[in-house]
């Protein structure tokens, strides 16, 4: 039996759509509520690749200087050469520049102060897929999901924003939740946003029609 252009087109549509509802369905994805699992503590920020620090030595100008996190999130500061910053809190950095210039001048006092952030690493937000500008983002406390569509410039023309899901690691464990990101960028659905946590990716896939 033949099968005219428009047939073939209805027949593909078809496939299409029975293809995504069955992915959807074997996904395990689940609502994101609407408030995260935040501890009750926020978390210290921890230093990253990329960040900008500002190393103060009190009474100590000549080491006082501005340096930037290597990729090997290593920094090079007068007389300490390659010590680890990334993952260190900035109280954490200070104490341990201090502990290497005791060496040299008596009771220095060091305070490191973060600039140009990026964070580290594995507790960056990641937003993928059709998105005007995916890229990750630094993680800042009570950080929601409009905050970080905001950062990335909302949703393209051809994505399918309420498709979205968001991955988040729990206790080891990823685990996958809907999100209603069209709803919420383009009809102010308060109700689709929800607290972001560090480490959380979204995905934004393309809408199929």
């Amino acid at each position: 039996m033949a099968f005219g252009p428009t047939s073939v087109r209805r027949t593909i549509c078809l496939l299409a759509f029975a293809a995504a509802a069955a992915v959807g369905g074997c996904s395990g994805t689940e609502e994101l509520p609407t408030i995260a699992e935040q501890p009750a503590v926020e978390p210290l920020y921890r230093i990253g690749p990329g960040d900008n620090l500002n190393i103060f030595v009190w009474r100590n100008p000549d080491l006082s200087v501005d340096v930037p996190v290597r990729p090997d999130g290593r920094i090079s500061v007068p007389l300490i050469e390659d010590l680890v910053a990334a993952g260190k809190t900035p109280t954490e950095l200070s104490r341990e520049i201090e502990e290497q210039l005791a060496q040299y001048i008596q009771s220095p006092l060091v305070t490191v102060i973060v600039s140009n952030f990026v964070g580290n690493f594995t507790e960056q937000i990641r937003v993928v897929g059709q998105a005007a500008n995916p890229r990750a983002i630094p993680y800042r406390a009570k950080m929601t999901l409009l905050d970080a569509m905001i950062e990335v410039g909302g949703l393209t023309e051809f994505a399918a924003g309420n498709r979205a899901t968001l991955v988040r690691t729990i206790n080891g464990e990823q685990r996958q939740y809907r999100v209603r990101i069209a709803d919420l960028l383009k009809d102010g659905d308060i109700s689709a946003n929800a607290d972001l946590l560090p480490g959380d990716v979204i995905i934004i896939p393309e809408s199929i029609f």
